[in-house]
């Protein structure tokens, strides 16, 4: 199992995290998982608030992205950071992000292998599974208090 990274999580615009979430985003959903670029990026990306942590030699290793309405999407971390919390460490700063923005759920549609990570960070699926850009997925949710 891979050893703990030093990391750095940055949140911020599209604009300003574009390209290091997008080197993420790719290698992972286009390459690995054969996802068609044309539906890797969509029009919530400049709407979203965006996560990417950094290792030690200041390489981006994972993203995320919290939407207007309450849904996190596109998390991904690369195969050399995975098993390292990192995946968690994100997570956890969306959620806080969610939080102070004042909502009351949050959502998000985990790929079926994933479901374990999620309910581990408090994420109760939701209904079937279903297929999204040809992966099975389940929907989730985590209740946030006040």
């Amino acid at each position: 199992m891979p050893k703990p990274l030093p990391i750095r999580i940055v949140l911020g615009t599209w604009d300003r995290l574009r390209d290091d979430a997008y080197l993420v985003r790719h290698e992972v959903f286009v390459v690995e998982q054969a996802v068609p670029a044309e539906v890797e990026l969509d029009d919530d990306d400049p709407l979203s608030v965006h996560a990417v942590a950094y290792g030690p030699d200041n390489v981006p290793v994972a993203t995320g992205r919290l939407l207007p309405d309450g849904h996190i999407g596109r998390m991904a971390v690369r195969k050399s950071a995975r098993g390292t919390g990192v995946g968690g460490q994100v997570l956890d700063a969306l959620i806080t992000q969610g939080h102070g923005d004042g909502h009351r759920m949050l959502l998000l549609h985990a790929q079926t292998h994933a479901r374990g990570f999620y309910e581990a960070h408090g994420f109760t699926a939701n209904g079937e599974e279903f297929i999204e850009a040809g992966i099975a997925h389940v929907a989730m949710t985590r209740a946030l208090g006040n």
